[in-house]
C-alpha cells in the first residue's frame, strides 16, 4: 500500500497560499502595483512558459539549469517553465512594445526553480519587479533604486543597507590585465567569495604589470561606507578611463540616494558582481538585519534585447511578494470585512437585499439548506433577519 501522506504532500520548496494568506498576499500585490503605477510603471503578465530559446537569451544564460524543462506537444520544440522573469520583460519591450521612448514595466507572478536561490529553499517566489528599457545613465538607475526603496519602505522593511557595486571595475581591470575568459571567470570566483589569500597566491604566478597587480590585489579590500570611494579615487588615479568613469558615476549615484533616503545606509563594495555574465554597471542588493540574504537585488544590464532584435539600455529590480509580506503584514490589515449571515429562506425582498449588499461591497454569506451552522461558526458579526414585514441587518 503506497503512503497515503504522499497524495497531499508537496514537492520540496513548493508553497501555497490559504485563504488568510492568500488574501493579504493579493491585498499587497494591489497595493504595490497602485504605487507602481503611480511611477508610471505599467503591468504587464508573461506566460508561465516560454520556448527555451527565449528564457536563456541575455540575462536568462546563467538561469539554464534553474529552469524546467518540457517538450511541446505541438512543436516538438522544448519550453520552459520561467525561472526568472526579466528575459520575458525584455522580450516584450523589444519585441511587442517598440518605441524610442522609455518603457516602464513591472510585473507580480510566480515563478519556478529546480533549485533554491537561498538557505529558505523556496522553489516558487512570487516574484515582484520593475524594468526601465531605454535609457542609459543616473537618471534612470537612481529612479528604480528610489522606487525600490519606496516599494520596502512601504512594506515596513526596517534599517534598509544598500550594497552597491559597479561591474565595470573589474572588467576594465581585467581587460587591461589581458585576461582571457578563463583567467577572468578564476578570478571572479575569487572576488566573489571575498577569498584574499587565493586572489594574492593568483596574482604572485600571473607576472602583471604591478599598478594592474595592486589594483586587483587591493580591489576585494575596498568596502565598506561611501568613504571607500575616496580611497579608490587614489588608488585609481592612473587606472583605465573606465575605471575613473564609474567611480564617478557610484559617487553621483550614491550621493543622490542618499539625499532622497538619509535614513538608508549606504555601503560601497567594489568587488560587488552578483551577475557579472549580464551586468553591464551598477549591481546591489538591499538588506535587512536578521534575514540573512538580500531582500532585493538589481542592477544595470544594458543590451538585453539584442537577440530580440532590438538593443536598448535597461535597468530594474527583483524581489519576493512572500518576503515582503512577511514585514508588511503586521502593520497592514487586510481590507476583507466582517461578513454578513443571511437565512437560506427563499424570499424575494431577502434576494433583492443580498444582492444590494454584495454590490456595495460587502460580504454575504447564505446558509445551505439543511446546513446545520451558526453566524458565529462562519466569522459573520452581524446577520440578516426579518422583523416587522422587512428583510434588516443586525449585529450578531
Amino acid at each position: 500500500m503506497p503512503h497515503t501522506n504522499l497524495y497531499w504532500a508537496l514537492p520540496d520548496g513548493i508553497s501555497e497560499a490559504l485563504p488568510d494568506e492568500a488574501e493579504r498576499l493579493e491585498q499587497l500585490r494591489r497595493e504595490l502595483l497602485d504605487l507602481y503605477a503611480t511611477w508610471g510603471y505599467r503591468l504587464v503578465m508573461p506566460p508561465l512558459v516560454e520556448f527555451m530559446e527565449s528564457l536563456s537569451t541575455g540575462h536568462g544564460t546563467h538561469l539554464d539549469v534553474q529552469t524546467f524543462k518540457l517538450t511541446d506537444q505541438l512543436s516538438g520544440r522544448m519550453m520552459g517553465v520561467r525561472a526568472d522573469m526579466t528575459p520575458q520583460i525584455a522580450r516584450i519591450d523589444a519585441h511587442k512594445l517598440k518605441t524610442d521612448q522609455p518603457n516602464r514595466l513591472c510585473y507580480i507572478g510566480s515563478v519556478l526553480r529546480t533549485r533554491s536561490f537561498h538557505r529558505d529553499g523556496s522553489r516558487s517566489p512570487l516574484q515582484v519587479g520593475a524594468e526601465l528599457f531605454g535609457h542609459a545613465g543616473l537618471d534612470s538607475d537612481a529612479e528604480v533604486i528610489s522606487l525600490l526603496l519606496e516599494t520596502l519602505t512601504h512594506c515596513h522593511i526596517p534599517d534598509l543597507v544598500l550594497d552597491i557595486g559597479h561591474v565595470g571595475i573589474f572588467r576594465s581591470l581585467a581587460r587591461a590585465a589581458g585576461m582571457n575568459a578563463q583567467q577572468e571567470n578564476a578570478f571572479y570566483d575569487m572576488l566573489e567569495r571575498k577569498s584574499l589569500p587565493e586572489i594574492d597566491a593568483w596574482l604572485e604566478n600571473a607576472k602583471l604589470p604591478a599598478d594592474l597587480e595592486h589594483y586587483l590585489r587591493q580591489l576585494p579590500r575596498l568596502n565598506g561606507s561611501t568613504e571607500v570611494l575616496d580611497e579608490a579615487d587614489a588608488l585609481f588615479v592612473n587606472a583605465p578611463a573606465e575605471v575613473r568613469e564609474a567611480l564617478v558615476y557610484l559617487r553621483t549615484l550614491t550621493g543622490r540616494i542618499s539625499a532622497l533616503f538619509p535614513a538608508c545606509n549606504i555601503h560601497v563594495d567594489l568587488a560587488e558582481l552578483s551577475g557579472y555574465d549580464y551586468h553591464t554597471g551598477i549591481v546591489y542588493g538591499i538588506y535587512t538585519p536578521g534575514l540573512g540574504r538580500e531582500v532585493a537585488r538589481g542592477g544595470r544590464y544594458d543590451g538585453i534585447g539584442e537577440a530580440f532584435g532590438r538593443v536598448r539600455p535597461a535597468t530594474g529590480f527583483s524581489t519576493d511578494l512572500r518576503t515582503l509580506a512577511k514585514y508588511a503584514l503586521p502593520h497592514q490589515q487586510a481590507h476583507g470585512q466582517a461578513a454578513i449571515f443571511a437565512p437560506a429562506t427563499a424570499d424575494a425582498a431577502l434576494e433583492q437585499l443580498i444582492r444590494e449588499l454584495r454590490r456595495q461591497g460587502k460580504c454575504v454569506i447564505r446558509a445551505l439548506d439543511g446546513q446545520a451552522t451558526t453566524p458565529a461558526a462562519l466569522g459573520c458579526k452581524q446577520q440578516i433577519i426579518a422583523g416587522d414585514g422587512q428583510w434588516a441587518v443586525v449585529a450578531v
